[in-house]
C-alpha cells in the first residue's frame, strides 16, 4: 500500500552578522535565501526507509524494525531525526520512500545539512503513525538535537532557526533561546539582492569551529578567573588593553575580534530596525559596509577566511556590491555581496575569480507544497 506523496522545501541560510558567535551565547542575525532542497515521500507497507539522492549519486536504505536506529557514521542524520522523533512521541509502523533533491551548494557553510534535516523531520513529522505539523521553531530545536546534540557537534542553533523560520531573524541563545522575525515593515523587509560565491574550495568545518570556538572559551575562562566582571556580553572593546599582557598577540586579536563582531551586530541590528532619517527605509550602504567589516574580523581574528574568498569579495566590491563577508565556519565555502543594484556584474566578477554565483533573495523558511495548494496560495 502506498499514501499521497508529499513534498517540503527549505532554504539554505546565510549569517549576516554574528559569524563564530552563537556558539558563545552572543547573537546572530541570519537570513534564509532562495537556494532550497526539496525532499518528496510518500508512506510504504513495507517498513524502510528508501530515498534516492540522485544530486550526488547516492541511496539512503535503512529498516525500522529495530527501534532506537544505530548510527552508521558521525553524521547519520536521516537516522537521528528519526530517533529524535521516536523520543518525542511519534511512531513508525510502515516506512517512507522518497528522494531529495536540492540546489544549496554542500558543505559550503550555507546550511545544506540543516535545511536536509528541517525537510526530513518535516516529512517525518507528517508521515508518522499519528501526524502532526509541528511549528518552525519546534522543527528548529528538534534539528539541532539531532545535528549538534546527538554527535556532540560544536556548533550553535543558528542554522536550524534560519532555515526552518525563514526570512530576517535576531536569535539570542543565552540566558534563554529569543528570536525575533523582523517584520514586513522593518527596513530588514527591504533588503535587497546578494550574490552568493561558491569558493568550490572544501572546508573542515568541525575542525575550525573546534580551534576557533575552544580558543575563545578557553580565553573567556582565564578572564574571567582574573576578573570575575569580564563577560563577552557586557565588557567594552575599551576595557580590552587591561589584558594584553596576559595573553598571547593571537590571543588579544581573537578577543578582540570578537568583541568588534559583537558590536558591529549590535549596530546592524539597530539599522534593520530602524529607518535611515533620510530615505525612511533601509541604509543600504551602511548595512554593506557593516558586513565588509564583519568580514574583516573573521579574516584577521579568526583566520577563517581564504586568498581566494578574499579576491572575490575584493571583485564583488570592485564591480558595485555594497559589501561582502566569508559565509559559514570559513576555511573555504562561500562568501556573500550583497548587491541590490546590477548583481549580474557582481556574479560575473566572483565567477571571474573562480568562483561559482548563484543570484538569490531572502526565501520563507520550511514549507510543505501541498499546505501552499490547499491554501490557495
Amino acid at each position: 500500500m502506498s499514501y499521497q506523496p508529499i513534498t517540503v522545501s527549505t532554504p539554505g541560510r546565510i549569517c549576516l552578522f554574528g559569524e563564530h558567535q552563537d556558539y558563545l551565547g552572543l547573537p546572530v542575525i541570519a537570513a534564509a535565501i532562495s537556494c532550497r532542497i526539496q525532499l518528496t515521500a510518500e508512506r510504504t507497507s513495507l517498513p524502510d526507509v528508501v530515498l534516492q539522492l540522485p544530486d550526488i549519486g547516492k541511496e539512503e536504505r535503512f529498516g525500522l524494525t529495530t527501534l532506537p536506529l544505530t548510527y552508521q557514521n558521525d553524521r547519520d542524520y536521516f537516522r537521528s531525526a528519526v530517533n529524535v522523533l521516536l523520543r518525542a512521541g511519534f511512531t513508525f509502523s510502515g516506512g517512507i520512500a522518497g528522494e531529495v533533491r536540492g540546489e544549496i551548494p554542500i558543505n559550503a557553510g550555507t546550511s545544506s545539512s540543516s535545511a536536509l534535516l528541517i525537510s526530513w523531520l518535516n516529512v517525518l513529522s507528517r508521515l508518522a503513525d499519528e501526524p502532526r505539523i509541528l511549528p518552525a521553531t519546534e522543527l528548529a530545536e528538534l534539528a539541532y538535537v539531532a545535528e549538534v546534540l546527538e554527535f556532540g557537534e560544536p556548533g550553535g542553533m543558528m542554522d536550524h532557526y534560519s532555515t526552518a523560520v525563514g526570512g530576517v531573524i535576531y536569535l539570542e541563545s543565552q540566558p534563554n533561546i529569543r528570536l525575533e522575525a523582523f517584520a514586513p515593515t522593518s527596513p530588514a523587509a527591504q533588503l535587497g539582492t546578494f550574490v552568493l560565491g561558491n569558493s568550490q574550495d572544501p572546508k573542515d568545518t568541525i575542525g575550525i569551529l573546534g580551534r576557533v570556538k575552544f580558543g575563545m572559551l578557553r580565553i573567556a575562562d582565564q578572564l574571567r578567573a582574573m576578573n570575575p566582571a569580564f563577560s563577552l556580553h557586557t565588557t567594552a572593546i575599551t576595557e580590552l588593553p587591561e589584558y594584553k599582557d596576559v595573553l598571547t598577540k593571537d590571543e588579544y586579536i581573537l578577543l578582540k575580534g570578537n568583541i568588534e563582531n559583537r558590536d558591529i551586530l549590535r549596530e546592524a541590528l539597530d539599522t534593520l530596525q530602524t529607518p535611515h532619517e533620510l530615505s525612511g527605509g533601509l541604509d543600504h550602504e551602511k548595512f554593506g559596509q557593516l558586513l565588509t567589516d564583519h568580514h574583516t574580523n573573521l579574516r584577521d581574528a579568526q583566520q577563517i577566511s581564504t586568498p581566494k574568498i578574499d579576491r572575490m569579495i575584493e571583485a564583488a566590491l570592485n564591480a558595485g556590491a555594497l559589501g561582502g563577508k566569508i559565509n559559514g565556519s570559513g576555511g573555504g565555502g562561500c562568501m556573500f555581496a550583497y548587491a541590490p543594484e546590477n548583481p549580474e556584474a557582481v556574479a560575473e566578477a566572483i565567477e571571474r575569480e573562480g568562483g561559482r554565483a548563484y543570484i538569490v533573495s531572502i526565501a520563507a523558511g520550511t514549507t510543505c507544497l501541498q499546505d501552499l495548494t490547499l491554501s490557495g496560495e
